[in-house]
């Protein structure tokens, strides 16, 4: 019998998600216990009990389908639905997000330097927006931890899905769809809030030292806007030394992308697109979530009393969904192509997601809507992103990318 989750998401949708917005469970307090369920979960099961339910996870949750994949920048992505960064901070799940569907997933924001974050509370559920507002300021273990994480589970034999690469690929077709636990995994890299803004790229190059061995593509994250000052690093003069001191360290040529914000003006995107194709980076992830306030239906904030408008932190979820996409299309048009989109905001649907490849986007990720629509949206989405490559007679997700640009 075909699954298709309906039930499964009514009970979510019914049952679970009012619980967790009812204001009863702190949401980082659930989050965090969902991570170390999620931690417990082996990212090779090749026995027993763990085998069994490794086996259940993916028909549960995963998709395969030949026109859903796609290669970029040498590996293999088995479908363009992804992780956002800021889910899984210190890699601590990092073999679950293949089991649940995931083509890919983004670790971090991780730092050189361990940092607790922000005060509490700092995230927060914004219902009636279907929305969240966070201002978690980069809560991480550093880099470090997160390397010897990574080193751990692959010395205990316990491995890691190694991502696919193009000449695996060629390699199997025509024998058998390739596995779905083999994920590519990215890391997002922020600045250390101790550290001084002048000093940021020593700080960034610090992280990739210690994870360059251990990431499949690196994210540059200069557009969160919980740590003070980060934003400025947007501009090209702050952003040019950090992209330059990665590049010099590269030497195994790993993606290296940079992250912005949504709230950028236009002139600022082109000039930060003309440094990323100038410092030969991989694409650009847009959009991080915005500190706009405007048009949102929430007034007070449940959880403190006080007016959204007075909080700070940046929202995302669907009032970030047109502008991220409007960001995307610009940024396809102005390269006119050239340069691969990771496009994350709002995504909640087929729909939603559809929107952002044809504006551009050659993969999305996901996050908050992940969080509203429950574990199963991710299979959901891509049932129906099949459908609508088959409905215009496309053969691959690719031959989508951008066509409403």
């Amino acid at each position: 019998m075909g699954f298709d989750g309906s039930s499964q998401l009514d009970i979510y949708r019914a049952g679970i998600r009012p619980l967790l917005f009812s204001g009863i469970a702190d949401p980082e307090w659930v989050h965090q216990r969902t991570i170390e369920t999620l931690s417990w979960v082996s990212p090779s099961a090749r026995h027993g009990l763990s085998a069994w339910f490794d086996r259940q996870l993916q028909h549960t949750y995963c998709l395969s389908h030949p026109s859903l994949e796609q290669t970029l920048w040498g590996l293999l992505f088995s479908n363009p639905v992804g992780l956002a960064a800021g889910f899984d901070k210190d890699g601590r799940a990092a073999g679950a997000w293949s089991k649940l569907g995931f083509g890919f997933a983004e670790l971090g924001t991780v730092t050189l330097h361990p940092q607790p974050g922000n005060p509490r509370p700092r995230l927060f559920q914004l219902p009636d927006d279907r929305a969240a507002l966070n201002r978690m300021g980069f809560n991480n273990q550093g880099a470090a931890a997160m390397a010897a994480r990574l080193r751990a589970i692959k010395e205990a034999g316990d491995r890691l899905p190694a991502p696919l690469h193009l000449s695996s690929l060629l390699a199997q077709r025509g024998t058998a769809l390739p596995d779905p636990g083999s994920i590519p995994l990215g890391i997002n890299l922020g600045k250390s809030k101790i550290t001084a803004l002048e000093a940021a790229a020593e700080d960034y190059l610090g992280s990739f030292r210690l994870l360059k061995d251990w990431g499949d593509y690196f994210v540059v994250n200069v557009s969160s806007p919980n740590t003070p000052g980060l934003r400025s690093l947007q501009a090209t003069d702050q952003l040019a030394p950090i992209l330059h001191a990665l590049q010099q360290e590269n030497a195994d040529r790993k993606p290296i992308l940079v992250k912005i914000a949504p709230d950028l003006e236009w002139e600022a995107i082109a000039a930060v697109l003309q440094l990323a194709q100038a410092h030969g980076l991989a694409g650009i992830i847009a959009t991080n979530t915005t500190i706009g306030r405007d048009g949102l239906k929430t007034a007070l904030v449940a959880a403190t009393g006080k007016s959204v408008r007075d909080e700070a932190g940046g929202i995302s979820g669907a009032p970030l969904r047109q502008r991220a996409t409007d960001v995307i299309r610009f940024i396809y048009t102005e390269t006119k192509g050239t340069l691969p989109i990771i496009g994350v905001g709002g995504i909640f649907t087929a729909e939603d997601a559809w929107e952002k490849i044809t504006a551009g986007a050659s993969l999305v990720q996901v996050y908050t809507g992940w969080i509203y629509e429950g574990p199963w949206m991710v299979r959901r989405i891509l049932q129906g992103l099949v459908q609508k490559l088959t409905e215009r007679g496309l053969g691959s997700i690719a031959e989508a990318v951008g066509i409403g640009s």
